[in-house]
């Protein structure tokens, strides 16, 4: 008789990953319209799809298609731990060595104090307030205690980039120390974590808690040191010798899967082997961006959405919800993280302002706090209402990093041309005034405005100077006061109409943007943003083709690169 998955069980199989993954990128896709973490999106598909919500109005569909039980359960268990491998290999694709080095004293100072701080405050929390840190009866004092002050400790460098990015801090000093101390937090964190795992002699192997405590800590050493150096050779020869890029991502998955099996029969999780591969990898010169992407996209966009969702499924977060539990660990996470790096920051000889930035960029816990408490769950650390207080604190710290560094530093967050582009129009006008007149008309309505005022405003701002920009670009505009955010329309002229640009020729792509008066940034980053965007070589001309809304938002992701997917 055939032990392996019978008819129904492929067919409830493939059901399962259909609707995480479908439901996870949409909510995913839509936490990213809100400038939230794609994590928080699919998080909640997972909790719609769960006991939490579904469960209670329809329990027969979530019982069936996220069974804890059956052959179904254990595919979705090992599908499920090699997404979050997956997931951890990219991470330590992301943890650059060098740039901790090249940061020197200040990007020690602050890690070490955003480690150190931290985690002295969780040791004392779980170990003198158990209970109101959420310790269950009959868990490990110690463990409990060394975990979280781990889970306080640790922080998320995906995330921290993501935000970084969006508000055009990732390449300043101050982006940069925050990188090399969450590169570094991340590296100790996973380390002392896999310490802990290990520690728990839970009989799952057969090697003595001393032997493996030692092997994690060799493992880490030789991985950093001598299996660094060794992939840095070999890279050059794999991408000579074999087809590119599959033979490199085929040539990385294999290192991640052997490592991950190592850390596995050692006794602490499979995926402390993948990131640990990733960061032997990550800092080589010899890995191009182009694998690097590939490789990411495929696991953020497939293997992620489907890890993240999952966690909803198992977890009921309304019967588990603990608000003084959620309110503590919250409260406590936030005052550990941005006063340890804050003072590691006033250190180092930041500002204060700049301290407190940086304390509040390294708070965001986001997917890797949520992962670490799901091997905590996993392992019997910690139960479901704990869980949930970390999920909840993850998400939280991470949606509020971006607005509270905005408000410390007085900085807004950039605007891009894709975020506000409201119409397309092609247009048959033969002069800049009746090129303006028709999208003024078209935009007018989205904006709320008169079309006569737009028009009037346009072309007020059109007589004080030409806006032809060299290649075929035309940027008429115009401040409007009292207006509540920008507004931009498309124009794309069949025969060209002369905006008296610079090079003398008839521009065919005009964007009509329209901004508050009250906001002259808003104005200077977007049109900042178009000339980069179509200044890149044969963009213009894919977007002369284009004839809809949709169209030119999916040319001007895909092809300027605006977005990057981050949890």
């Amino acid at each position: 008789m055939s032990s392996g998955l019978s008819h129904s069980d492929i067919t409830t199989m493939f059901l399962a990953l259909g609707t995480l993954l479908g439901s996870a990128r949409v909510l995913g896709e839509l936490a990213r319209r809100f400038n939230q973490p794609a994590v928080l999106g699919e998080i909640i598909a997972g909790i719609l799809l769960g006991p939490t919500v579904l469960g209670r109005v329809v329990p027969d569909i979530p019982a069936t298609l996220f069974a804890k039980t059956g052959a179904v359960a254990t595919f979705m268990q090992g599908f499920s731990t090699v997404a979050v491998a997956l997931f951890l290999l990219v991470a330590g694709l992301e943890v650059d060595l060098g740039r901790v080095w090249r940061q020197g004293r200040s990007a020690i100072t602050v890690s070490l104090s955003g480690i150190v701080v931290p985690f002295a405050i969780g040791i004392l929390c779980g170990w003198f307030a158990p209970t109101a840190m959420g310790r269950e009866p009959g868990a490990d004092p110690l463990i409990f205690a060394l975990f979280f002050a781990t889970a306080l400790a640790i922080s998320a460098l995906p995330v921290i980039a993501k935000t970084l990015m969006d508000l055009g801090l990732f390449r300043t000093d101050l982006g940069m120390i925050v990188i090399a101390s969450a590169i570094f937090e991340d590296l100790v964190g996973w380390i002392i974590f896999a310490t802990i795992l290990s520690m728990m002699g839970s009989g799952a192997h057969s090697l003595p808690v001393g032997y493996t405590v030692l092997l994690t800590l060799s493992f880490a050493a030789a991985m950093l040191t001598v299996a660094r150096r060794f992939l840095n050779w070999v890279l050059p020869w794999i991408q000579a010798f074999l087809s590119w890029p599959g033979g490199v991502l085929g040539f990385v998955a294999t290192i991640a899967l052997f490592c991950a099996a190592f850390t596995e029969w050692i006794g602490v999780h499979a995926i402390f082997g993948t990131f640990m591969a990733g960061v032997a990898l990550g800092d080589s010169p010899h890995l191009r961006e182009r694998t690097r992407a590939t490789l990411e996209q495929f696991v953020a966009f497939i293997f992620a959405p489907i890890f993240f969702a999952s966690i909803g499924t198992r977890v009921d977060f309304v019967a588990n919800f603990d608000a003084m539990l959620v309110v503590t660990v919250l409260a406590v996470a936030c005052i550990g993280k941005i006063v340890g790096c804050g003072l590691g920051a006033r250190w180092s000889g930041n500002s204060r302002r700049e301290a407190a930035a940086i304390g509040i960029a390294m708070n965001a816990r986001g997917a890797m706090e949520i992962i670490l408490g799901l091997l905590a769950l996993q392992h019997g650390v910690i139960r479901e209402r704990m869980f949930v207080a970390l999920v909840v604190m993850a998400l939280v710290t991470s949606i509020m990093s971006g607005p509270l560094i905005q408000k410390v530093l007085r900085r807004k967050r950039s605007r891009h041309l894709a975020e506000h582009l409201a119409r397309v129009e092609v247009l048959d006008s033969a002069n800049p005034t009746e090129a303006i007149r028709t999208l003024s008309r078209s935009l007018a309505t989205h904006a709320g405005l008169s079309p006569a005022l737009v028009e009037g405003a346009v072309l007020e701002r059109e007589r004080m100077m030409p806006t032809g920009l060299e290649g075929g670009v035309a940027v008429p505009h115009a401040p409007i006061p009292g207006l509540a955010a920008p507004f931009i329309a498309v124009g794309i002229a069949k025969h060209g109409v002369d905006f008296g640009a610079v090079d003398g020729q008839p521009s065919r792509l005009l964007f009509l943007v329209l901004t508050p008066a009250e906001d002259p940034e808003a104005q200077l980053e977007i049109l900042a943003d178009i000339a980069k965007t179509f200044g890149q070589q044969g963009i213009s001309e894919k977007a002369l083709e284009i004839r809809s809304l949709t169209e030119f938002l999916a040319l001007t992701r895909a092809d300027a690169g605006m977005t990057r997917e981050a949890v």
